[in-house]
């Protein structure tokens, strides 16, 4: 029985698409600092297209954390130290516009009226995690919230997922993984949890299936897939 459920941030609780391609613009455009092939290469370094402002689906954007993205980008930006780049990165990370998935307050609301404990456990950072959350009204519905740099490691290995069973108290095979990436899908796995994948991310059906037990159109679905675990 599933007792609770741990959520990726970006591309779950909130469209990737509509909230990174508007971060990395603005990010992208203040490190290029008015050169326009200087702000090419950069996106290019994070899988960005500067001309279509889209992401590839390869882009180290997607899954990875702030940190390897800093890596990817400072032998460009030998101007700023990596802690420098990070706290812009960070930054720019906070302020970035939020697209919810689906209207989060009344879907939290409905799965804590249901008795499941919550979480977020997400590759970026926990600050801009919490100002993401907190911009949305719902960082009080949250039992834990966790990022890549709260002490528990990042996806695609198992630690933050862990921290949360042991935080609300249940093993890891009653909570749920609910993400966009594979980063998610095998994060969940390892630990033992339930694997849902949403398509609010930047990945494909054909991309998750193998790697989930269900793949929903978002987590907007969840309380259905839920009502049918326990019939």
């Amino acid at each position: 029985m599933i007792k609770a459920l741990l959520f990726d941030k970006d591309g779950t609780l909130f469209d990737f698409a509509a909230t990174w391609e508007a971060w990395a613009n603005s990010f992208l455009t203040r490190l290029g600092k008015g050169d326009a092939d200087r702000f090419a290469l950069l996106g290019q370094k994070i899988g960005f297209d500067v001309r279509t402002q889209t992401f590839s689906a390869d882009s180290i954007a997607i899954a990875g954390t702030p940190g390897e993205i800093v890596e990817a980008l400072a032998p460009q930006v030998s101007d700023m130290t990596k802690a420098d780049l990070l706290q812009l990165l960070n930054y720019e990370a906070e302020n970035a516009p939020q697209a919810e998935a689906v209207p989060l307050i009344a879907l939290l609301e409905e799965f804590k009226a249901r008795g499941l404990a919550l979480g977020v456990a997400t590759n970026d950072a926990e600050g801009p995690a919490r100002a993401h959350l907190g911009e949305a009204g719902v960082t009080g519905h949250f039992d834990f919230i966790a990022g890549f740099d709260s002490g528990y490691g990042a996806k695609p290995t198992s630690g933050q997922l862990l921290a949360f069973a042991k935080a609300v108290g249940l093993a890891p095979s009653e909570v749920a993984m609910i993400g966009d990436s594979l980063h998610d899908m095998v994060a969940g796995r390892a630990a033992g949890m339930a694997c849902v994948a949403v398509l609010t991310g930047m990945a494909t059906r054909q991309d998750l299936e193998a790697a989930a037990d269900v793949v929903l159109p978002d987590i907007g679905h969840l309380p259905a897939w839920l009502d049918s675990r326990s019939q």
